[in-house]
């Protein structure tokens, strides 16, 4: 009888999880996946960890790793690059090119709106030729770094999403490439995923990414497309609120077509925005709670999250969380200013757990003289 009860009410737990849970919209999708930036969480998804080909959503990944080399200074973007034999065989493997050939040597800046904005394939060899060496070596290097991220589903055989076997990825590894190219690389994020279109050696192209021109919050991203992938699309957008700005990403995989992968798209962005909140529970830097420190050269420390807390709620929810501080305790100096000591767990008005989020020590507890160490040793003791 005790463990019936304990599974009848596990199961009443779950059958209130799942009714405040805003129900997703049908997508018309193999796999996607909705993720709130902003708070760093899924609100909705689909075979979001199955292997699926990436098709030319790989070359977010090429791009971090470009962007990357720029901020080391190994290239700069007024660099001018030779164009290898290698870069112009593209033309003969079918995909999207730049059209650039062997007579030219375009600018890295160049080559990077091409590779973004039109999806050169052409442009990806290039760009990966002068950061790694070779391509191979570059793809090693896009390999090492998933790797690094922990990403267990993404494996790259090329640089420009071409359908080669070993070659895959999953919805949920893309978002988050496509979310560190956002956070990585901000500047330069705006600079090539927003471009309407690009023209080089006077051939115009448009960006795939038919949401640029319909939802002013859609800021860029990138789209795919093989036969075996079908239509691909990740779609970022952001809208500045009340609370600050909030960033919504949604990437749909195997759609049947480019109008598909657009509108499932601009479904999942759309629910994101009406049904769920972004509530901000504390700014970055801002303390969460003021506790006491033992042998420090203050009596107390001030705990806080170092990026701030934001949490994403089903709509009419953000004033009903709960929020809970667990930390070392005691706390003994010195405490440095940086170093994790707690946590902050919020959860719904019915116990759901919604984030977890490391408190850290806001500004730095040398520890106290001798004579400070000892009284509070005798004060512990007696404790």
């Amino acid at each position: 009888m005790k463990r019936l009860f304990a599974f009848l009410l596990a199961c009443a737990s779950l059958s209130t999880a799942l009714a405040q849970a805003p129900q997703p919209p049908e997508v018309a999708a193999r796999n996607y996946l909705l993720l709130d930036v902003t708070s760093d969480q899924v609100l909705a998804e689909r075979a979001a960890d199955t292997q699926a080909d990436p098709a030319s959503l790989t070359k977010l990944m090429t791009a971090w790793l470009v962007f990357d080399a720029l901020k080391q200074k190994k290239i700069a973007l007024e660099q001018t690059l030779p164009v290898s034999r290698l870069a112009w065989d593209e033309r003969k493997r079918g995909g999207s090119l730049m059209f650039i050939d062997t007579t030219m040597t375009p600018k890295v800046d160049e080559l990077l709106r091409g590779m973004i904005a039109v999806s050169g394939n052409d442009a990806a060899v290039a760009l990966a030729e002068a950061v790694g060496g070779t391509v191979d070596g570059f793809v090693g290097m896009m390999n090492r770094q998933v790797q690094a991220w922990g990403l267990k589903n993404t494996q790259f055989k090329n640089v420009t999403g071409l359908t080669e076997a070993g070659h895959y990825s999953s919805a949920r590894d893309l978002a988050i490439i496509a979310s560190h190219v956002v956070r990585d690389f901000p500047e330069q994020y705006a600079t090539y995923y927003a471009l309407r279109n690009y023209t080089y050696n006077k051939i115009k192209q448009d960006n795939r990414n038919m949401l640029l021109g319909r939802d002013p919050t859609v800021d860029g991203m990138k789209t795919g497309y093989t036969d075996a992938a079908g239509y691909c699309l990740i779609a970022s957008a952001q809208r500045e609120l009340p609370n600050g700005k909030r960033r919504l990403l949604s990437v749909v995989m195997g759609t049947a077509s480019r109008e598909a992968r657009a509108s499932e798209s601009q479904k999942l962005l759309n629910w994101g925005w009406t049904a769920w909140d972004a509530v901000r529970l504390f700014e970055p830097g801002k303390a969460a709670a003021t506790v006491p420190v033992w042998k420090g050269q203050q009596p107390t420390a001030a705990l806080g999250a170092a990026n701030g807390v934001v949490v994403t709620v089903p709509k009419g929810e953000g004033d009903k969380l709960k929020t809970v501080i667990s930390r070392t305790d005691p706390l003994v100096a010195p405490l440095a200013q940086g170093q994790r000591v707690g946590t902050l767990e919020v959860s719904t008005a019915a116990g759901i757990k919604i984030a977890s989020v490391p408190l850290v020590v806001l500004q730095a507890v040398p520890q106290a003289g001798l004579l400070g160490r000892a009284w509070d040793s005798i004060r512990l003791w007696i404790k």
